[in-house]
């Protein structure tokens, strides 16, 4: 049975969900699915292709994968090579990583955004040797041009199509697994959850790996507090050059990227809601009032309350901001941050949007229960739920993750430092891993460093050196005031 790029077709149902598959168009009497185990729920075999690497083309194999649509295979590389261009650190991580090959003989599970800057860092870890299957983290963020490129441009095994249901986003999980991988990289925990829970067959092969979200930090370090947790995971969000970037800038601007592309809003003179004050909660609210919007900070945190109202914003509990609130965005990793009591009391036409992890910050289940009327997609990712008294709540990208599935996530300049900070952690696991006890590991400081350096230096920017007079005065204590 041989599987065409071209030959797409639309399915109603599938194992994956009522969205398009990417099917052979020659079904034999007999399908024997190609399988690396019993969870794996692709039905192509690998077929003749042209990979085009980053240097050169060469001949390969298909890779297993399950994808939407073949034929956006080349629209997608375009995209992929636009945000390159805005990656030049992970370039030159990638030129070292092509000559080192320090992934050779390494296979790599990754659950994570299937977006055009995950391509990138996807082409480096394939450079430097490893043995790839990508999965999505969320079933809106995917790319299906992107998903497509990395099958048929690149070569890297992908399981993700756009909206894919429940089922087929955990199938698509067990698929990546299915490769039996030496490191792990995870966006949200629930690759490292599924191994724990239903993989624990593939454990003893886990040397280590990689978190990219304050939410799946959470989690891990849960994990790890209960013993649970099997295998070193470095947290990757909590270095400075992701948090301090990625969460604040990249979370900052693609946040309200997405809620312009969703509702084409004006934001000056509006009351914009801030549930949550950390990196990206601060983000979000510095641009939102930079655009002009009154800004109201909601906090479970003293400190981080007290922060917001010395920077200006007004701080006062969800109840009583829900009554003034014309937009609201949860940033907070944590669930049922606006639920019914807050829905009771919102003005007509309030807007909502989640840019924390997952699609529990805003309880969307109630208001699938409870509203007496939905208007499904009133514009782009904008669903209108219309409430026994009449008002009218907008409940933008299905209350996942607002910047990815109304618009394109974090700008490629901001996530060449965060996928920098993986590729040279991945690095390191390869030699460090089996001195790490299992549990949640901080991201050394000397590649957090390197990382900050290098995308200074891109940037144009340069610093001081110290002095050996300032040197051992730092270093010393025998010097007094």
């Amino acid at each position: 049975m041989r599987c065409s790029p071209q030959s797409v077709a639309s399915v109603k149902n599938s194992q994956f969900g009522p969205v398009r598959a990417n099917l052979c168009s020659e079904p034999p009497s007999k399908v024997e699915p190609y399988v690396l185990g019993k969870h794996s729920p692709i039905n192509c075999y690998p077929l003749p292709i042209r990979e085009k690497t980053m240097n050169s083309p060469v001949t390969s194999t298909l890779p297993k994968h399950d994808i939407a649509d073949a034929s956006l295979a080349a629209e997608g590389r375009k995209k992929i090579e636009w945000a390159e261009r805005n990656m030049p650190v992970l370039a030159q991580i990638r030129e070292r990583f092509e000559k080192s090959k320090p992934f050779t003989g390494v296979r790599i599970a990754a659950c994570m955004h299937v977006t055009t800057e995950t391509a990138n860092l996807m082409r480096v870890l394939k450079a430097g040797g490893a043995d790839i299957a990508l999965c999505a983290s969320n079933p809106l963020s995917t790319q299906d041009d992107t998903a497509a490129a990395l099958v048929h441009e690149y070569g890297i095994s992908v399981f993700a199509r756009n909206s894919v249901d429940r089922d087929g986003y955990y199938s698509h999980i067990n698929a990546a697994l299915d490769i039996e991988p030496h490191q792990v990289f995870d966006d949200g925990c629930d690759l490292v959850n599924t191994l724990h829970t239903t993989r624990k067959e593939l454990l003893p092969n886990i040397a280590g790996g990689c978190e990219e979200t304050t939410t799946g930090v959470i989690r891990l370090n849960q994990m790890a507090k209960d013993g649970a947790l099997t295998f070193p995971m470095i947290a990757v969000n909590d270095t400075d050059t992701k948090h301090m970037f990625d969460n604040r800038y990249g979370t900052g601007q693609s946040t309200l990227d997405a809620v312009f592309r969703a509702t084409n809003f004006l934001l000056a003179g509006r009351i914009v809601v801030v549930a949550g004050f950390g990196y990206c909660g601060k983000g979000v609210a510095e641009r939102a009032k930079g655009m002009g919007a009154d800004v109201v900070v909601t906090e479970i945190d003293p400190t981080k309350a007290l922060d917001a109202m010395m920077q200006g914003f007004r701080v006062m509990p969800m109840l009583d901001a829900a009554k003034v609130g014309d937009v609201f965005i949860t940033v907070t990793g944590n669930r049922d941050v606006l639920r019914d009591e807050h829905f009771a009391v919102m003005k007509d036409g309030a807007i909502m949007a989640n840019s924390g992890h997952f699609d529990i910050e805003i309880d969307v289940a109630w208001l699938e229960q409870n509203s007496k009327k939905k208007n499904a997609k009133m514009r782009h990712q904008t669903d209108e739920y219309v409430l026994a008294d009449g008002r009218r709540l907008l409940l933008l990208a299905e209350g996942r993750l607002v910047n990815l599935g109304a618009a394109e996530g974090h700008p490629a300049s901001v996530m060449d430092m965060s996928f920098s900070d993986q590729a040279l952690t991945a690095e390191y696991l390869v030699k460090e891993a089996k001195n790490l006890p299992a549990g949640v590991h901080n991201v050394p400081t000397y590649i957090d460093k390197e990382v900050a350096s290098l995308k200074l230096i891109s940037m144009g920017g340069r610093i001081d050196t110290l002095t050996p007079a300032q040197d051992m005065y730092l270093n010393s204590w025998e010097h007094g005031s």
